[in-house]
Order: structure tokens, then sequence, then C-alpha cells
């Protein structure tokens, strides 16, 4: 039974990703979660006891999710550092119509603590940023840059044209060509088996 859980866990955030994007993520009930989902109204209560649980449930899973990806672009035989890949994910999510980011704006509405994972992952993220960086200032003015876009479509603010919005992010991406380096790249210069020239 215990197998069964993940995806049961699985179809109702599902479900409740799907039922948000229809009626805005504060606004939806578990009652209807749960039928959406196909489930019992127990069934998912087991999971999510409280509607604020499944808030955090959804901007968890968005997190973990995202995170993969980026540990998928940046692993083993990949060249794109993790400033890159970032830059780049965080791109695709701003070009969606209802970004998944968008459950931390609602999430933070209905409770704040809800902050602590974001904290968490961003924390996570610096860290291994600042092992890859060749240029930690340029790398974090650029982390700063997309989480600046990454804010802006959060709130819905719409100053920069798609045009621009795209000159932008090509921008980043060749600052982050020239000031991060890709994981096995960072971790040979890290254990000393890279020296770097004089020249």
């Amino acid at each position: 039974m215990a197998g069964h859980r993940p995806s049961s866990r699985k179809k109702i955030l599902a479900a409740a990703a799907d039922l948000a994007r229809q009626a805005g993520p504060v606004r939806f009930s578990l009652d209807a979660v749960a039928s959406h989902a196909g489930v019992s109204k127990g069934g998912l209560l087991y999971n999510f006891p409280t509607k604020a649980k499944l808030m955090q449930g959804l901007v968890e899973d968005y997190l973990d999710e995202f995170e993969a990806a980026l540990d998928a672009a940046t692993g083993p035989g990949k060249d794109e550092s993790l400033l890159a890949a970032y830059i780049r994910l965080s791109a695709k999510d701003c070009e969606s119509a209802q970004p998944a980011a968008a459950w931390i704006f609602a999430a933070m509405a209905e409770d704040p603590d809800f902050l602590e994972p974001i904290h968490a992952f961003r924390d996570r993220l610096l860290d291994r940023l600042r092992a890859e960086a060749t240029d930690p200032t340029a790398m974090l003015v650029t982390f700063l840059a997309v989480e600046g876009l990454r804010n802006m479509k959060l709130f819905g603010s719409r100053i920069l044209a798609t045009g621009e919005r795209e000159a932008v992010v090509a921008s980043l991406l060749s600052t982050a060509s020239e000031v991060s380096r890709p994981r096995e790249m960072a971790e040979a210069y890290s254990s000393g088996s890279v020296v770097k020239s004089n020249g």
C-alpha cells in the first residue's frame, strides 16, 4: 500500500495544478481537486490534510522538478554550466502562459512559511553557482538579472516586449559562457587535476 502513495500524491498534485490554471490557485476547493484526481476526499486529506498543505506540495513539487531539470542539464557528459541551464530553464518558465512559479505567490498568500523551501533551494543553487564561477561578481549580477525576469513574470509585469526579453536572455547566456564553468570542469579545477595556464 505504501508503494501506491507516491502515485496518488502525484495524481492529486496534477489535478490541483490543472484546476488552479482554470480557476486560480486560491479559488479551487479540496472537493473539486479530489473529484478531478479520481480519489476520495479521505484519500486527498491523507496526503494533504489542509488546502495550505496542498499548496505547499505544489510549490515543493515545482522546485523538485526544476532542480531535477537543472541536474539533468548539467550532469556527466554535459557541457552546459549550471548558470546557463538556470538562465535557459528560467526563460522557458517565463515564456509559459501560466508559469509554475505562480504557485509561489499563491502559497505565500496562504502561509509565509512556504518561503522556507524556496530559501533552501536558492541557498543550494547559489552554493553550486559559486563553485562553478570564474567571476563570482559577474555570476551574481547575472543571477539577479534572471531573478528579476522571473519576478516580473510572477507579478504580471509587462515592461519588456518579447524581443527585448529574448535579447536579455541571449546576453545573459553569453555572459554565463564567460563567467561560469560546466560542472565537470569546475570539479577538475577544484580537485587540482586541471592546472590553470599563466599564459
